[in-house]
């Protein structure tokens, strides 16, 4: 295949001097729409055209999704069998790869389990419990996100060293360890830790990935920054892509100073700017560079278009919610009935999901397909959890998580009262559950029964185990039988409300097996790859998967970065929603102008922006005043109004004819 062809002659001139600049360190502006991917694609393929060998090249991004279209991408430039051998991947599945090689100097059995969020949230329940008593209230999943935001950020979980949550962090991080468990964030401070403390292996990645690069950069953390110090080399061959203006991930670690001081970390830097914007009109663009100019501590750039100037961006007033979401759902049905506007051009964009509530209903008051971006991941259903925690736990008898979500699905005849019994004789022994079932001082305290249910539940759990531990073991096969001989179906059935609930958990179970074999044809992993693969596709949920398909988008503002719409409103643009109220506390306004910047810059051609003067706030009509970053908007792109004028307004002469015109044609047809 002819790489030049395909590749550098499709560039513009700042986007071939991105891709041909190969060597030390490079910091590639991307803005909104200018075109990162195939910049990063051709790059990769240009430097494979040049003779360095493939498996020395790391592209790091944040999404499983972004991963595989790059990879895919790249097979269209280059031979796809020598495209395959180009490192491509996401930074926790990279730290997987690090951690599998050097875990056990970290006092970790290399048989590491992965544990998701719903793992996590699940064990901090129970230690919870057991530290306050059910009666008292500290949200599981609140510690998980403080837990986490402490990990991401290096920062103290709190100042008082006596505190619940210290203390609860502090049990959790232990028990995790007895469980020979690592969580998200682990996985990065783990493979952090490995290559600092072991300067053998960081010399052998260093050796391996000789050119880094990593998308999304405005989007990492101190975290992920010391990892990328540790794999990248004396040559400082990095080449980062991202966007300052469109850090909007502060909440959750992402640390701008990465992107805005990227010279303090690598001297003297190759900078350059992408500013041709393929997506969107001049006056869209114009007004998103109006806007974010205001943010003083940023990268100058300004996007730019060559696809003419476009129709000026509306910013109407309306009296209240309801009323905002049925003349919103109007201008849908009248894009949709009279100009041929297929539903999935049309995107609803707001910077809260409770916001969703009234749109909905309109929606589907209106019969409008929709669909609400951010569900439920596939394998976060119940019956897909318990499939793989049996296969978690023939892995990883310590999992203590898995053993417990076995022992109910379905029951095992071991009481509620033997598995509370067996789970605190684990604590004072500092063991895993499954040890305590097997200890004879334990199971002296037993009923005969009881000790016979545990005798035959660690019988069937040490038979899978040697199937699983097997090389050439079909696990595929093998869940199948597994899912005959506990009989699944039968407890499903039992378990679900209606049958359409049995027939759709039964389908997921199906699918979950079909994609099991698939995953035996083609990797060489074994049953641990397998579940490395499930829990890094629950890493950092991509909006990109549910946005694919028919019917209007309702998506948050954070959630639709990287996406893009002909047709977007962003609604409820309001003082203490946009800018939330929290960021003046908080310090994060500038952030909240990114995001009012990415939400401006989805739309590709038609683009509303709409404010409530009331809105109902428990039953009480409460007064709304226009969102502060209105002042910083140009005027001259902008066309202010407000419902009552639109709906005074006589219907325009032109707009009639053609409505009268397609109406005919569609009665015709």
């Amino acid at each position: 295949m002819n790489y030049t062809k395909k590749g550098l002659l499709a560039l513009n001139p700042p986007q071939r001097a991105a891709a041909e600049q190969i060597h030390g360190p490079v910091l590639i502006l991307a803005g909104a729409g200018t075109g990162k991917t195939r910049v990063i694609t051709t790059r990769i393929a240009g430097m494979v055209y040049d003779g360095i060998p493939p498996e020395q090249i790391l592209a790091v991004t944040f999404t499983n999704k972004a991963a595989a279209e790059m990879r895919e991408r790249v097979g269209t430039m280059i031979d796809p069998e020598v495209a395959e051998r180009v490192t491509i991947s996401t930074f926790h599945s990279l730290c997987v790869r690090i951690l599998r090689t050097c875990i056990e100097r970290l006092g970790y059995k290399k048989s590491f389990s992965i544990y998701t969020q719903s793992d996590q949230v699940g064990l901090l329940r129970r230690i919870i419990v057991r530290k306050i008593g059910k009666d008292e209230s500290l949200d599981p999943k609140l510690a998980n996100m403080l837990i986490s935001q402490a990990k991401n950020t290096g920062k103290p979980i709190s100042d008082m060293e006596d505190s619940l949550i210290s203390e609860v962090y502090r049990t959790y991080q232990r028990e995790l360890k007895l469980l020979n468990a690592v969580d998200f964030d682990d996985l990065i401070i783990l493979a952090v830790r490995g290559l600092q403390e072991n300067a053998d292996i960081r010399r052998e990645w260093q050796r391996r990935f000789r050119y880094v690069m990593v998308d999304e950069f405005q989007d990492t953390n101190h975290l992920q920054m010391d990892l990328l110090k540790s794999l990248v080399g004396e040559e400082h061959n990095i080449c980062v892509v991202g966007d300052d203006d469109q850090s909007i991930y502060g909440w959750r670690g992402a640390d701008i100073t990465n992107i805005l001081g990227f010279e303090q970390f690598y001297p003297n830097p190759t900078v350059i700017k992408l500013e041709e914007n393929y997506r969107s009109t001049n006056c869209i663009l114009r007004l998103a560079n109006s806007l974010i100019r205001h943010n003083l501590t940023r990268r100058d750039k300004t996007l730019w278009s060559g696809m003419g100037d476009g129709e000026k961006v509306r910013l109407v007033a309306m009296p209240d919610a309801e009323t905002e979401a049925e003349w919103v759902i109007g201008e849908l049905l009248d894009r949709h009935r009279i100009g041929r506007r297929p539903y999935d051009e049309m995107a609803i964009l707001f910077r809260m999901n409770s916001q969703s509530r009234v749109m909905e209903e309109k929606l589907r008051e209106n019969e409008i397909p929709y669909k609400l971006i951010g569900g439920q991941s596939f394998y976060e259903r119940r019956e897909i959890k318990d499939i793989l925690a049996y296969l978690a736990l023939f892995l990883n008898h310590d999992d203590d998580v898995s053993l417990l979500r076995v022992i109910a699905a379905p029951p095992r005849g071991i009481g509620e009262g033997t598995i509370t019994l067996a789970t605190q004789f684990s604590i004072d022994h500092q063991m895993s559950v499954f040890t305590a079932l097997n200890d004879l001082e334990f199971l002296g305290c037993l009923t005969t029964r009881a000790q016979r249910a545990i005798g035959a539940f660690t019988t069937f759990i040490y038979r899978y185990s040697d199937i699983v531990h097997t090389k050439s073991a079909n696990y595929a096969a093998m869940t199948e039988e597994l899912i005959k001989e506990i009989s699944y179906a039968e407890f499903l059935k039992k378990n679900c409300k209606t049958p359409e609930e049995v027939d759709s958990r039964r389908k997921n179970v199906s699918e979950l097996i079909d994609g099991m074999h698939s995953h035996f044809e083609k990797s060489k992993r074994g049953l641990r790859g397998y579940l490395d693969s499930v829990a890094l596709m629950q890493d950092r949920e991509d909006a990109k998967n549910e946005a694919e398909g028919n019917g209007v988008s309702l998506i948050t503002m954070h959630a639709a970065k990287g996406l893009e719409f002909p047709v977007c409103h962003i609604i409820g643009v309001e003082e203490g929603i946009l800018p939330h109220s929290r960021s003046i506390e908080e310090g994060s306004r500038d952030e909240e102008r990114r995001l009012l910047y990415v939400g401006i810059t989805r739309a590709k051609e038609d683009l509303t922006i709409t404010w409530c003067r009331s809105r109902k706030r428990y039953g009480d009509k409460m007064p709304c005043q226009p969102s502060s970053f209105f002042r910083e908007l140009s005027k001259e792109e902008l066309i202010e109004t407000d419902h009552s004028t639109l709906a005074a307004a006589p219907v325009d002469e032109d707009y009639a004819a053609d409505y009268f015109a397609k109406m005919k044609e569609m009665l015709s047809s």
